[in-house]
């Protein structure tokens, strides 16, 4: 990849800049004020670099059987390293990119390309803003990975928020949610607590490290009104480079402890990573 060169530009919310990988040939780094956002392989879109999104990988994986076209909405966009994704693995599925930066849609747009084949729309706009405007009922997985800076805005960590995308995926949907926290998890709780205000169904996928405070990490929260395949997703975690653990049930339910969800007035952000924990560089 001799003539690829790195891409930057100051975008709606911040600087956004573009990395070649010299050891994968039309692979990117996407940084946004530093901080890695995404990766994407432009001729493996089934390649997933980063630990966290290679979770919310599995969870897609799982959740209906291989290569079923899935209606997917992404609140988030970044590189649109998993829009790609199911577009390769789930040929025909119609997917929805809801990105609050309209710059940083473009530049992804201009540098890294979506495939001809794709079905993805991309919509520049708040996510909770796009969500409430969403047909009731109209996706089988809703993605969430939002960052404001290195933060989840505190408007999507409430019961409101959990509401509308309950409301938006039909009964048989998923809700992903990729978020960061450390020990003692009060963030990480709460989460939890405020997901069960509206699903029955409840896992959370982290790093052992994390979970036993030694460290500041992501975590990946699923719900749903419908059980979930936690044997599966254990078997595909413990198989990665840095396995995770799969908790649910009883061992969930101790880990949120007396948590209370979070109403629209009590919402916070996600708590600020130490310096270094994501930087690049």
């Amino acid at each position: 990849m001799k003539d690829a060169i790195p891409v930057t530009r100051t975008t709606d919310h911040g600087t956004a800049k573009l990395m070649p990988d010299i050891d994968r040939e039309r692979a990117w780094l996407l940084t946004v004020d530093g901080a890695p956002q995404s990766y994407v392989d432009l001729d493996d879109p089934a390649h997933l670099e980063f630990e966290y999104t290679r979770r919310l990988g599995h969870v897609l994986d799982v959740m209906a059987e291989p290569g079923r076209a899935l209606d997917v909405v992404h609140l988030g966009g970044g590189a649109l390293t998993l829009p790609r994704y199911v577009a390769g693995t789930r040929p025909g599925s119609r997917q929805d990119v809801v990105e609050a930066d309209r710059g940083l849609l473009e530049l992804v747009s201009e540098h890294l390309p979506l495939p001809d084949s794709a079905n993805i729309a991309l919509h520049a706009a708040d996510a909770r803003v796009w969500l409430e405007g969403a047909p009731a009922a109209s996706a089988d997985v809703l993605v969430a990975d939002v960052f404001s800076g290195s933060r989840v805005p505190a408007h999507l960590t409430s019961v409101a928020y959990v509401r509308e995308a309950a409301r938006v995926l039909r009964g048989s949907g998923v809700y992903l949610a990729n978020l960061p926290d450390a020990a003692p998890f009060a963030f990480l709780r709460s989460q939890l607590a405020t997901l069960a205000t509206a699903f029955e169904e409840l896992v959370l996928i982290a790093e052992p490290g994390v979970l036993r405070g030694r460290r500041f990490g992501n975590a990946v929260l699923v719900a749903g009104h419908q059980p979930i395949d936690v044997a599966a997703l254990a078997r595909l975690t413990a198989a990665d480079v840095f396995p995770a653990r799969v908790e649910h049930g009883t061992g969930l339910r101790k880990f949120i402890g007396g948590a209370r969800a979070v109403r629209d007035e009590d919402a916070v952000p996600s708590p600020e990573p130490p310096d270094g924990a994501f930087g690049i560089g």
